[in-house]
């Protein structure tokens, strides 16, 4: 195939009120490279995600002994070990404005609103509220202005933003971990059926008709852009075909799988009068987790959004995990004053939520892209805005960084910092890395050292 032909990064495959967006081929390659000068690799953009999970872990099975490369993967991190040259594990970060500092207590409600912002955030239930920008935003901000969405905030555990949810704070604070300005929490989406439409569906007329019509024939997105797709192939070269085979058959694959757990929510949950589920949310957490993480993917992948969020479930969260053998609540847990039986429960849900994030990393890290993979051009943070759930500490904080950042982050390590490093000062470097840099976040000191 000669590489004279080229075709736009913002090329899409057509259809009757359809749009779907395509992922990095070899004939968008020069055509990128020209567009893009800011990125760490020539051509390649850079992406940021940003997962949450609520009420601490277990440290002792979650800490290595071993510092630098070649450390040890505990209990609860083993599930990463095929994507360990992939991460860091980072030690002594801390939030000291998750901490009470005068304002009682509250701890999960601080833990999620001060996760990305560093700001502590002002005790209130009602409309005053106000917590800080967040640096998901600072990148959308830089970021967005090359994609069809700033960012995507995604959740597993439905939340709102009215009431109390937490020893006089706002359930803003406990539901959300992006803010668009300190008085703006971004409202996280949990409905994958929502998420799918939402990115690969055009929001014209005609396109909301191809929806309904879609809906109503069982029909995939896929059959309304077949023809142009067909077309497409017939121009790519070999590996370029490949690539779009790969990328339509997981495009596929979310839709059977949204469709399996509307239809199981129908059997299971009849509408009655007063409830209603949303209907793409399996019952199942993991696969919930796991098309929220292939949509974060795709998005990725075709370049739909360069900035991503996922809360695994909100502060101070007690839901059971009957898939593991723990019917307990989780917030009820982590409380667990020292009790061994609860301590393992704890490690249980740890190393469950690990896998899930596995799944992500290992989903990037099949991608290819430019001379590596996807995810060698992300910066991913995964972790919680408590240390222990039991103590409801904030120092010492449970922190992964995922990617290579464009090969500015030298990965395979467990780094450990000085007690009371600001957990800002890793948002600040990566926001950094990414030209997107500001003079702070919250309480921000400088850049994170030692990630190069």
């Amino acid at each position: 195939m000669s590489r004279s032909w080229q075709i736009s990064r913002r090329t899409a495959l057509r259809g009757l009120g359809t749009a779907l967006a395509l992922p990095m081929l070899d004939v968008m390659a020069p055509a990128v490279r020209a567009a893009t000068t800011s990125t760490a690799q020539a051509g390649l953009p850079q992406r940021l995600a940003f997962l949450f999970i609520p009420n601490g872990v277990n440290l002792r099975h979650w800490t290595p002994d071993r510092e630098g490369h070649g450390f040890d993967l505990k209990s609860i991190l083993e599930p990463l070990r095929n994507v360990q040259e992939d991460i860091n594990v980072l030690t002594g970060l801390t939030h000291d404005k998750g901490r009470a500092n005068g304002d009682g207590p509250g701890d999960h409600a601080r833990s999620a609103s001060v996760f990305l912002t560093g700001a502590q955030p002002r005790k209130v239930s009602g409309g005053s509220i106000r917590s800080g920008v967040s640096a998901d935003q600072l990148a959308a901000r830089k970021l967005g202005e090359h994609t069809k969405f700033a960012s995507i905030e995604l959740g597993c555990e439905a939340g709102r933003n009215a009431g109390e949810c937490d020893s006089g704070y706002s359930c803003a604070y406990s539901h959300n971990i992006s803010w668009a300005s300190p008085t703006t929490p971004m409202a996280k989406e949990v409905d994958p059926r929502l998420v799918f439409e939402r990115l690969f569906g055009d929001q014209t007329p005609a396109a909301r008709r191809t929806r309904g019509e879609r809906a109503f024939f069982r029909s995939s997105l896929l059959d309304y852009v077949s023809e142009d797709a067909r077309r497409l192939q017939r121009k790519l070269g070999q590996l370029d075909q490949q690539k779009l085979d790969e990328y339509l058959s997981a495009v596929r694959s979310i839709e059977q799988r949204i469709e399996r757990a509307e239809s199981i929510n129908q059997q299971i949950h009849p509408s009655v009068a007063g409830f209603s589920v949303p209907e793409g949310v399996p019952d199942e957490f993991d696969e919930h987790v796991r098309l929220m993480a292939d949509m974060m993917v795709l998005a990725f992948q075709t370049d739909l959004t360069r900035v991503a969020t996922c809360m695994f479930g909100r502060a101070g969260s007690n839901r059971s995990y009957r898939m593991i053998d723990v019917p307990d609540g989780h917030h009820d847990l982590s409380h667990h004053g020292e009790n061994p039986e609860k301590l393992e429960k704890i490690r249980k849900i740890n190393r469950f939520h690990v896998q899930q994030f596995a799944y992500f990393l290992e989903r990037l890290k099949a991608i290819s892209e430019g001379d590596g993979t996807l995810l060698d051009q992300c910066m991913i943070v995964y972790g919680s805005g408590l240390s222990d759930g039991n103590r409801h500490n904030n120092e010492n904080l449970p922190v992964i960084l995922a990617g290579r950042g464009g090969g500015t982050i030298r990965t395979g390590r467990h780094v450990r910092y000085r007690e009371e490093t600001p957990m800002t000062n890793l948002y600040m470097a990566m926001l950094q890395r990414v030209g997107a840099g500001v003079p702070s976040i919250g309480d921000s000191t400088g850049c994170l050292p030692n990630l190069s």
